[in-house]
């Protein structure tokens, strides 16, 4: 038996060495790209071609690999390719920790450069300036609904919409000590308090709910102070020195959040067609009856799927609403931009917020 497990590793060994070289070859020709993408003066990432590469793996992929550890394995491979080139400057709600930085790392890979900032703002004006190359914001919560900062902070911005990523969340309880008595106070981002509520009430109807700007900054409070408790992700813990008091306290099992990937036009234009993309709009009509119900004619007229319909106050004090409508698609097909030429005769205001790939 120890012989056999002695060849076994001699083979995954060789197994390795090849894959290593394999991989450097790989470097080799992504960095001949690059210089190709330099000359003509083209974006270094395209987020539909890695999704296209990705896509093709998973279905050629003939196991035991399950195809989400393909995806894991190839966006790792793509990020650490593209930093030969040019490291992606990632800007995300910090600090080091939150969920939304897990959400840069799933959508770039972990060979960035990291830019945490303490608010949504702060977010959108590092995009704006140039101090990042993209920015990451959460837009929607299964259980709570949008995140009405980030949609606001669309409507302005003239940044756009060009990737998603959808976050599985588990928020645990963190804390220096390994119980939940003594607790006086939770901190945590109002979105995961709210999460967390019926938990709350249960095993600590007593403690204080306090909201910071994120989780990660939950954590980092409740690890200066015993009889506090912050809500957030494992590498929060680790990142604090916390210990997890208690594991998957959301009311929701499955409680997943969309963020959007945003950059300036000028970063990188608006993705081509995969076959699985979405067009994110904002549109506002005449406060006059039936006009909601006749921006979803075309929409029905030309078959195209609506997958979101948000309204938003427009803050004007006349009682009108801008609505933020997410439709299958991409401009590049016949239909879409037919239904998207007559929606946006009917509308008042119109701004197409991206185009980009689904994401998983």
């Amino acid at each position: 038996m120890a012989q056999d497990l002695s060849a076994i590793r001699a083979a995954i060994d060789a197994v390795d060495r090849e894959l290593l070289a394999l991989l450097n070859r790989r470097a080799a020709l992504a960095g001949e790209v690059g210089e190709i993408k330099r000359a003509e003066g083209s974006p270094v990432f395209r987020p539909e071609r890695e999704a296209q590469v990705i896509n093709g793996l998973q279905a050629a992929n003939p196991g035991p690999l399950k195809a989400g550890n393909v995806a894991t394995i190839w966006r790792e491979i793509m990020s650490a390719c593209r930093a030969l080139e040019a490291p992606q400057r990632v800007a995300y709600l910090g600090p080091a920790g939150t969920f939304s930085e897990q959400a840069a790392v799933q959508f770039f890979g972990s060979s960035i450069e990291h830019v945490p900032c303490v608010t949504f703002d702060e977010v959108f004006h590092a995009a704006t300036a140039g101090t990042a190359d993209f920015g990451v914001v959460p837009v929607e919560n299964s259980s709570e609904g949008v995140v009405t900062r980030s949609l606001d902070l669309l409507l302005n911005s003239p940044l756009h919409i060009v990737g998603e990523v959808s976050l599985l969340v588990r928020h645990h309880l963190l804390r220096l000590a390994r119980s939940t008595d003594g607790i006086e106070v939770v901190l945590a981002h109002a979105q995961a308090l709210a999460q967390c509520q019926s938990w709350l009430n249960k095993h600590l109807p007593g403690a204080e709910r306090r909201a910071v700007s994120s989780n990660a900054e939950g954590a980092r409070l409740a690890a200066g102070n015993p009889a506090w408790a912050g809500i957030g992700s494992e590498r929060a813990a680790s990142e604090f020195g916390l210990h997890i008091a208690a594991h998957a306290i959301q009311d929701a099992a499955f409680n997943r959040t969309r963020f959007a990937v945003v950059c300036l036009p000028q970063v990188l234009d608006a993705p081509r067609a995969t076959g699985r993309d979405c067009v994110s709009l904002v549109v506002s009509v005449p406060n006059r009856p039936g006009a909601v119900h006749d921006i979803l004619v075309p929409l029905k007229r030309h078959g195209v799927s609506m997958t979101r319909f948000e309204s938003r106050p427009a803050r004007s004090g006349q009682w009108e609403y801008y609505f933020y409508i997410d439709v299958e698609g991409h401009p590049s097909q016949p239909h879409v931009a037919a239904a998207l030429h007559d929606l946006e005769s009917l509308c008042a205001f119109y701004k197409v917020l991206g185009t980009y790939p689904v994401g998983d």
